[in-house]
């Protein structure tokens, strides 16, 4: 058994558990934020057997698009607010992280 921690940009949450019920997988879903820019992610907890693990990271990566976003960045010593005006920086965001772990024991309680 494996657990999956696909992490996903709040874009793409609905498309991705509305599947993963489609499809018949488990999962749980957490509400997370990004560090680099602050912004909001949802984090899947999905359990699967050791075949189901291909299988389930292509409905993540199916429903979790990258996308360009301009954004400005200051530095944190940038000082007071309209100090400085930064210029927007394209970056892009969304897509999926996910890590597969393996389980040694589950119990449904």
């Amino acid at each position: 058994m494996k657990l999956i921690l696909a992490i996903v940009h709040d874009r793409d949450r609905h498309k991705l558990s509305d599947r993963l019920v489609k499809e018949g997988f488990r999962f749980t879903q957490l509400a997370s934020t990004g560090g680099f820019l602050r912004e909001g992610n949802t984090t899947f907890m999905i359990g699967v057997d050791d075949e189901q693990v291909d299988a389930a990271l292509h409905v993540v990566d199916d429903c979790s698009r990258t996308r360009e976003q301009f954004v400005n960045l200051l530095p944190p010593d940038a000082g007071a607010a309209g100090a400085l005006i930064a210029n927007p920086v394209s970056v892009r965001v969304g897509g999926a992280v996910a890590f597969v772990l393996p389980v040694d024991r589950f119990e449904q309680l």
